[in-house]
């Protein structure tokens, strides 16, 4: 529960705007759903209600940040004014910032708190779009106890994660537990999929799709050489539904013990261990593999963070809000109840995060390794490129064409998209 707060103490964040305020307003929120991630959020805005006298209504989006993003493009593309703040994600920015207003004057004494690259990714022209919520980087998830059965090392590359998988895997199976599969992971054609394409692809010193100078680096021999391996996870580790899955399936499969490895994020860490879950106590985590040699682990930068329509008809309750829900006391509420990580530096030595949810301040060296998808140098173009991605990587997997033939001609593509000027 969160602790009752000093008298004042929220006025303060929230002061902006409502010393002037005369009637309640209800804010709509937009937010993409996972897990428990609507009565997480019900739960932290409880305070700024009681102590505003405003109202929160939670407008549920679904879990894929696609679809999530082609649904907001169609209402702000539209002036839609009944939505007063978004939930966006970290790549967002540059796409969205025109139709956001500017919190760099009303965040001046909240945004030096958080950490200054996550600020910067939400900073477009000298506007900050948005402000930040939690931060995320994946992890490898993995079965304590199945491994200390079979005598089995936590893999630190992808080929010993292959070989651990198939190990306990088979054991199990032999065993009669025919429903373990050894490694669940986001295959689905969506931005999952980027993400996790691009950690194989960068682990195994393959670049990043699309390098931070602008030139194009997919098609090249390590690349080719990531792809090619994980397609041979589908159907002997991994399901053949795992081409269909996003995070909940994976987390579906994993939480009900039906898995060795998962890939996934932070949110998946506080969900099982909860006490419906077949894996509480029974699991950990660590950075993700590499690809050997010297390439180092890779983990996709991810994050969302809260934007104010310019649309909105009740900004200054909006932007009142969004100072909450960036504040401290909402992004420490939320790392306690939701495992999230916070953007906020000061909160990784806080002793209650440190004391309940031991994994955050362990979750620093996953963080450490993270990389950025190519949004900054693809700038507005960066869906399309995220999509011919993602398709050429599902084709691959499926059996659609050699990843070399798909990602000479990804490359093509990108050159053109590069070319119409990103």
């Amino acid at each position: 529960m969160i602790k009752k707060l000093k008298l004042g103490a929220l006025t303060a964040l929230v002061s902006v705007a409502m010393s002037t305020a005369v009637l309640a307003d209800n804010i709509h929120y937009v937010a993409g759903v996972t897990g428990n991630a609507l009565e997480t959020f019900k739960n932290i805005v409880k305070p700024w209600e009681k102590e505003t006298g405003h109202t929160v209504t939670f407008v549920p989006m679904p879990a894929s940040t696609t679809d999530q993003f082609g649904q907001y493009r169609l209402w702000l593309a539209a002036g839609n004014a009944d939505i007063d703040l978004y939930q966006t994600d970290v790549i967002w920015a540059p796409q969205l910032s025109e139709q956001f207003i500017d919190l760099s004057e009303v965040a001046k004494d909240l945004a030096p708190k958080h950490f200054k690259a996550i600020i910067e990714s939400q900073t477009v022209n000298g506007k900050l779009v948005a402000l930040p919520l939690f931060t995320d980087a994946p992890a490898l998830y993995y079965r304590k106890d199945l491994l200390a059965k079979y005598n089995v090392d936590v893999p630190k590359t992808w080929e010993e994660l292959t070989v651990a998988a198939k190990t306990v895997q088979d054991a199990e199976r032999a065993a009669g537990n025919a429903d373990l599969w050894g490694f669940v992971f986001q295959a689905n054609a969506y931005e999952g999929l980027t993400c996790n394409a691009l950690e194989w692809v960068k682990s195994f010193g393959g670049g990043q799709i699309v390098e931070p100078d602008g030139s194009i680096s997919i098609n090249n021999k390590k690349a080719i050489a990531a792809i090619e391996l994980v397609k041979t996870w589908v159907g002997t580790i991994a399901p053949e539904g795992v081409l269909a899955y996003q995070e909940e399936e994976a987390r579906g499969v994993w939480q009900t013990g039906n898995a060795v490895f998962m890939r996934n994020w932070p949110y998946a860490y506080g969900l099982g261990n909860s006490d419906d879950s077949v894996v509480k106590g029974k699991f950990g985590v660590v950075p993700l593999p590499t690809g050997g040699g010297n390439a180092n682990s890779a983990a996709t930068l991810g994050g969302w963070n809260v934007a104010v329509s310019k649309y909105s008809k009740k900004q200054d309750a909006a932007i009142s809000l969004a100072l909450y829900l960036a504040g401290p006391v909402a992004q420490k509420e939320r790392a306690l109840i939701a495992s999230n990580l916070p953007t906020i530096v000061s909160l990784y030595d806080d002793a209650d995060i440190a004391a309940q949810q031991p994994i955050i301040p362990r979750w620093k060296d996953v963080f450490l390794q993270a990389v950025p998808r190519p949004s900054a140098p693809t700038k507005a173009k960066y869906n399309e490129v995220s999509s011919k991605f993602w398709s050429a990587v599902h084709s691959s997997l499926s059996g659609d064409g050699s990843t070399a033939e798909n990602f000479e001609i990804l490359a093509l593509d990108l050159e053109d998209l590069k070319g119409s000027g990103w």
